[in-house]
């Protein structure tokens, strides 16, 4: 019998797929069919594997970040994907995908023999694709094997490609499949996990980008749209081809009246709906740059996660929640002060903040800032760096003469040791350039006493007073309570050689131990906002460091909790040193160097605080804190050429001589946003100071000769090691009693006193001039003169640059 010529292909598309029908039957019963040549051994272990990887393994989902009250502040996907119950997605959805894509799913077991059939015959007569033949089965475990195994892109090609092996391959997994999972768990899997355009993978997401609403909301027009676009995500976009693309849905909603899902009452009320979707698309921005303001924080998380042993493949396709310590309210306060004081947009300056809330088991990150708007587009003055978390080059100034402060206290001087203060141009034996000759050190001010105590010296600030304590404390053990109280990104950021500019092999407080670079004390270092505001964290938990956290709690897509590896809390000095740390820290906002900031601000309650300036004026610094939170704040130039700041009346800019001190804008930035933060809520008082560390340890004290004859008191003190020098004063007591002396109480080592031995008279005052004639007598004492105090500025400002013995950090690190 002859067959016309248009019957032929079609009959050998039959007999192909009775081959082909053969082959899988074959397959499944048997993994070796060896004399076909096309199943072996290690493909019925691929389709086994394929089969169990579907059950067990989950799809990419989105990672959440929130805020500490639970608000979402970013998204983090590969593919924004939301994996929801079949009770979460409407009847209509789960209708119209039946309709349109398998009619029969309920009915076959993976692969629909008729529908192939039917499917080859039409395609072959027509010559091109007129019918699918792929099940719902099958396509899910196509799309497992495109968007969830395949990485590159020749995988993807590989997932997609039209050839027999594939195909086969496809329908064997679909069959092993269905005897594994039940037909609702397949539908909810392929549901979840198809793709629909516009950056929807599964059909929560596609809701929310179309309709703005949740799957178990979706109505008969916008699940038929959603489904039929499953075929052509292109073609059938409703933003770009909205003709076509309700053309397509009407077709999806006559296959549901045909198919009895929809009466023709419903199906005409569907037809005549508009296609109804969301102007614009509501897209979920992904990663840090779609967070806003919370795009350093952010970011701060994400590098906290993966230093903790999260991969990014875990973050982008976990579908965790992670539930962050950011308070929403100091996160606008943090904000807002850095823009009032630094507009975002000024050229090639940043205000940079964070804070912290101290605690003995977790230092939790509240927030923190930039004035420059967190971004990629540099020409708008935006930056994606880490500014408030990363060292910033400029050094934090004279911040750093808390660590000298700290260091001098555990050897043995008190809070209330009356330090020397030499005068500008003091020539200090450890300050020296590449040829041992010393460098004069100078102060920001003149006129300031020859003595004062360490809490004094705090908030006033003078380089001389703290170059001469390094000498006592040594600088390797100044740079390791720096680490200790917080600034641990010292010891682990390789140091860059000023000469060639490379990075060696040892990190920054390495090579500052081992020089003996006494600059340190006044700041010169790359420094972490971030690990400075922990410092006073540091100081207000008793001595307890801990990691700047920005973690409350993570919990995976089926809602466990996730433990997370954090570096655990230690205790950097006793609590009794801590606590009168914070107690010589405290005068800073009375008769410090933020006084003025401070009054501006009508600053009341009681505090820790610390300025700073680096040389020339290039970045100021300021540390405060409270019981409840401790902030920084950092004003630099962040150019690639940074230039001296001057502190203008519309806020920094470059300039030749800078004038920008520690107590101007960063110490305006932390007052303006702390002093809303906390409103009027009751001061909360500062811890007590330790009696051990107020006076000091017994190897400070030096006796007290007030009283003893000159040469009592001489033999006294050179017995203890101490050096004596004295001199005459007149006074009353009788010839050759010591009446004063300096120092008193507590004094460093070696350190030389001086006594002042009485006279024995008094010389009587000279009479005092009359009045000149016809002056009218005096009324009073009249006004009071001004309060004094330091200039409105650190005084910790200026000093030489770092690198004083030749071969040190460069400027600002």
């Amino acid at each position: 019998m002859r067959f016309p010529r248009r019957l032929l292909r079609p009959i050998g598309v039959l007999a192909g797929l009775c081959v082909l029908l053969g082959v899988v039957t074959a397959g499944m019963a048997f993994p070796l069919a060896g004399g076909l040549g096309v199943l072996s051994n290690d493909a019925g272990d691929s389709v086994t594997s394929s089969s169990a990887d579907l059950v067990n393994n989950p799809v990419p989902r989105t990672t959440t970040l929130t805020d500490s009250d639970g608000r979402p502040i970013a998204y983090l996907f590969d593919q924004n994907r939301t994996e929801v119950t079949n009770e979460q997605i409407s009847p209509a959805m789960k209708a119209a995908t039946l309709a349109i894509e398998d009619r029969r799913f309920y009915e076959h077991d993976g692969v629909d023999w008729q529908g192939t059939l039917r499917a080859v015959v039409a395609n072959s007569t027509s010559g091109n694709v007129v019918q699918g033949a792929s099940t719902l089965t099958q396509q899910y475990v196509k799309n497992y094997m495109l968007y969830v195994e395949a990485r590159t892109e020749a995988e993807r090609l590989k997932a997609t490609e039209q050839t027999a092996a594939r195909k086969l391959k496809e329908a064997r997994v679909a069959l092993q499949l269905e005897r594994q999972l039940s037909k609702d768990e397949i539908l909810n899997r392929y549901l979840n996990m198809v793709f629909y355009g516009n950056g929807s993978y599964g059909v929560a997401a596609a809701a929310r980008t179309y309709f703005n609403t949740t799957p178990d909301r979706l109505t008969v027009p916008q699940a038929a749209t959603l489904a039929g676009m499953v075929q052509s995500t292109t073609r059938y976009d409703p933003a770009r081809h909205p003709e076509t693309a309700m053309q397509r849905r009407n077709v999806v909603i006559d296959q549901m009246r045909g198919q009895g899902m929809i009466d023709d009452a419903q199906a005409k009320e569907a037809m005549a709906a508009p296609i109804g979707i969301a102007n614009p698309l509501v897209r979920v921005p992904n990663g840090c740059i779609g967070a806003g303001d919370t795009g350093f924080f952010c970011k701060y998380v994400v590098q906290y996660l993966t230093e903790a042993g999260f991969t990014e493949e875990q973050i982008l396709r976990g579908g965790y929640t992670i539930r962050t310590t950011l308070d929403r309210r100091a996160m606008e306060e943090v904000k807002a002060a850095l823009d009032r004081e630094v507009a975002p947009d000024t050229p090639n300056v940043a205000n940079v903040m964070s804070l912290v809330q101290p605690g003995k088991d977790q230092h939790r990150v509240l927030a923190m800032g930039s004035s420059r708007t967190f971004g990629l587009n540099a020409d708008a003055e935006e930056t994606s760096y880490g500014l408030p978390y990363q060292p910033v080059n400029l050094g934090a100034g004279s911040t750093y003469k808390i660590f000298t402060a700290a260091t001098a206290l555990e050897k043995g001087l008190g809070i209330n040791y009356s330090m020397q203060v030499p005068a500008s141009g003091y020539a200090s034996p450890i300050y020296t350039d590449g040829g041992g000759r010393p460098i004069p050190v100078r102060n920001a001010s003149e006129g300031l006493p020859a003595r004062m105590s360490l809490t004094d010296a705090l908030a006033q600030s003078p380089n001389t007073a703290f170059i001469k304590l390094e000498e006592f404390t040594g600088v390797p053990d100044v740079v390791d309570m720096s680490v200790r109280l917080g600034m641990k990104s010292l010891a682990t950021t390789p140091f860059v050689d000023p000469g060639s500019g490379r990075r060696t092999d040892r990190s920054i407080a390495e090579v500052i131990k081992e020089q003996k670079l006494a600059s340190f004390t006044l700041g010169v270092t790359p420094t972490s906002v971030l690990e400075l505001a922990n410092v006073g964290a540091t100081l207000f938990s008793e001595g307890m460091w801990c990691p700047p956290s920005p973690i409350d709690s993570i919990t995976d897509a089926n809602g466990e909790d996730v433990e997370i590896t954090e570096e655990p809390c230690q205790q950097a000095v006793e609590p009794g040193l801590a606590n009168t740390m914070v107690h010589g820290m405290s005068q800073d906002d009375i008769s410090g160097t933020s006084a003025a900031a401070a009054r501006a601000a009508g600053w009341t309650r009681p505090m820790a605080g610390k300025t700073g300036t680096t040389q020339q004026n290039k970045s100021a610094a300021f540390l405060g804190a409270v019981p409840e939170m401790s902030g920084a704040v950092i004003t630099f130039d962040n150019s690639n050429s940074p230039r001296p700041l001057c502190d203008g009346g519309n806020g920094p800019f470059a300039c030749g001589n800078g004038n920008i001190f520690g107590g101007k804008t960063p110490a305006r930035t932390w007052y303006g946003a702390v002093s809303p933060l906390l409103g009027d809520t009751p001061p909360t008082p500062l811890p007590p100071a330790d009696p051990r560390y107020l006076d000091g340890g017994a190897e400070s004290r030096i006796p007290d000769v007030v009283g003893r004859s000159a040469g009592a008191a001489r033999a006294e003190l050179e017995g203890a090691g101490w050096q004596v020098t004295t001199r005459t004063v007149d006074n009353r007591a009788p010839e050759g009693t010591v009446v004063g002396q300096e120092p008193r109480g507590a004094a460093l080592p070696g350190e030389q006193v001086t006594l002042q031995v009485s006279s024995g008279s008094v010389p009587a005052p000279p009479p005092p001039p009359g009045p000149p004639q016809g002056a009218p007598p005096p009324e009073g004492d009249g006004p009071p003169p001004e309060n004094g105090g330091p200039p409105d500025g650190d005084q910790g400002d200026g000093g030489p640059p770092p690198g004083e013995n030749g071969d040190g950090p460069p400027e600002g690190g």
